[in-house]
């Protein structure tokens, strides 16, 4: 199916600037005709950014996410696509509602774990199944909650074996064995900075103790799959809702770092972790708390628009690779949001739409969102050469692109071309069109069977089953499509 983009643009214009200033001229109108006030906000807000607070830039990105979600839907003529993807983010809703609500704060308190533990919870899931229709699920178990909860009086019955099953699951073994798996009935655990390492067994022959992993909790390496393909939305939304949303207080720390109080001289130093570790949060300072927001909300493009804004090779980030976040989260003394997840995770959702790939794509270099810097600027007249095509030197080419330089960028390893439909380069260096993305797994590779193609430096050829490699074609792209970058 061939991409027709809305507001009579061609596939090229999201590749050129002044393509990009024509596609933000039709957001304008589309806010504007949406919300007067707030198009007047966001135009004031990009000509004095500097003027706004860091709480008041937040609260404008967040009232226009919604807005940038149906644009990008109807641009790329996928509304249909974007709003069954909201529609299994709220699906999930009650979980978390639920979990906050009825698990934690009622039946956990209801039923101590003295009394839990004489609960037959086996006997007890058994007789919710027949309530929830016939099978248990979380899902189902907490859809069913809200419901029964709306009318107290007439399920009486149903809330007490749903406190009881919920109590048995949070305060005992066998319960919290039971739905390991899922989301609903798990409590972040106790941390201890000297026992951070999980499963562990110990055994001690001829006076030496040694300490194992648990063989159950052991993740086989068999050739070069991935051993953690990271979590599902269902784990993703739990990760955004554990997050307490705190930019609305400016204690994101997870975004700024954890601060000690401020001194006589009125500066505060960053914390520090029980092995000396600065906790001074996310070095892009990623817009961790309102991404959170609105990934809870429904709104994944947009949630990755937000990421997009300090973050926009989010590809290269994320779980597996980077915790400097989790380290300064607020919950300094239990599991803290698994962020790394999340954002991964919210960057997949987008991929996996129809022209996911080039969704994102866009957002690196056109972001409305981004008060500071919506577009890229204007050709400086400079050129410059970035030796080395690892994190640093792809993170540094995007970045001086979209100040306006021409980049030329050369690696000593063999880069192994792509094909000029796909990175609009033929094998001369000269240029062609390129062809749209519809379907973002046409780019990807066996990773047993996949050939290093010598781009990403230390991603490439250090990472193994971690991290999944064909991200780096996607990072790739991102830069080798562009006509201010020459790849050597």
């Amino acid at each position: 199916m061939p991409l027709k983009l809305a507001h009579g643009l061609a596939f090229s214009d999201l590749y050129r600037r002044d393509g990009l200033i024509k596609l933000d001229a039709a957001f304008v109108a589309h806010l504007h005709d949406a919300d007067v006030a707030l198009a007047a906000r966001l135009a004031a807000g990009r000509a004095d950014a500097a003027a706004l607070g860091k709480k008041d830039e937040s609260a404008l990105i967040i009232e226009a996410a919604p807005h940038l979600e149906s644009f990008i839907a109807q641009l790329f003529g996928i509304e249909d696509e974007a709003d069954a993807l909201t529609g299994r983010h709220l699906a999930l809703g009650p979980l978390y509602t639920v979990k906050r609500q009825f698990v934690q704060r009622k039946a956990m308190s209801t039923y101590k774990a003295d009394a839990a533990a004489a609960f037959d919870g086996v006997t007890i899931e058994q007789a919710l199944a027949t309530r929830l229709g016939g099978e248990f699920n979380e899902l189902a178990f907490a859809t069913h909650v809200e419901i029964w909860q709306k009318d107290e009086s007439a399920n009486v019955e149903a809330i007490d074996l749903a406190l009881r099953y919920a109590a048995w699951a949070m305060h005992t073994e066998a319960g919290r064995a039971r739905n390991h798996a899922g989301v609903l009935f798990k409590a972040p655990a106790k941390l201890d900075p000297q026992h951070l390492v999980k499963h562990a067994q110990t055994a001690t022959t001829e006076g030496v103790t040694t300490f194992t992993i648990k063989p159950e909790h052991i993740r086989r390496r068999k050739g070069f799959e991935l051993t953690d393909p990271g979590t599902d939305l269902k784990g993703a939304l739990a990760e955004a809702n554990y997050c307490i949303w705190c930019h609305t207080q400016g204690k994101d720390s997870c975004s700024t770092g954890l601060k000690e109080k401020p001194g006589a001289d009125g500066k505060a130093a960053f914390k520090k972790s029980g092995f000396g570790v600065t906790l001074a949060g996310c070095p892009l300072e990623e817009k961790i708390s309102e991404f959170h927001t609105l990934k809870a909300g429904g709104y994944a493009i947009s949630a990755l628009a937000v990421i997009a804004i300090d973050n926009p090779l989010a590809a290269a980030t994320g779980h597996r690779i980077c915790n400097d976040c989790m380290k300064s989260c607020i919950y300094q003394k239990q599991e803290p949001v698994n962020i790394p997840e999340a954002e991964t995770r919210t960057l997949k959702d987008v991929l996996e739409l129809p022209w996911g790939f080039e969704i994102y794509s866009l957002l690196t270099r056109w972001n409305p969102l981004s008060l500071h810097h919506p577009l890229p600027k204007e050709d400086s007249g400079y050129r410059v050469l970035v030796v080395g095509m690892g994190p640093a030197g792809f993170a540094l080419s995007h970045n001086l692109m979209n100040d306006g330089h021409t980049v030329v960028g050369i690696d000593g390893l063999k880069i192994e071309p792509l094909a000029e439909t796909l990175s609009g380069v033929r094998a001369d260096g000269s240029r062609v069109e390129f062809e749209p993305v519809r379907d973002v797994t046409t780019l990807y590779e066996s990773l047993d069977d996949r050939v290093m193609a010598g781009f990403g430096g230390v991603a490439e050829y250090g990472i193994t089953v971690r991290w999944n490699k064909n991200f780096l074609k996607v990072i790739r792209l991102l830069l080798e499509r562009r006509d201010q970058f020459a790849l050597f």
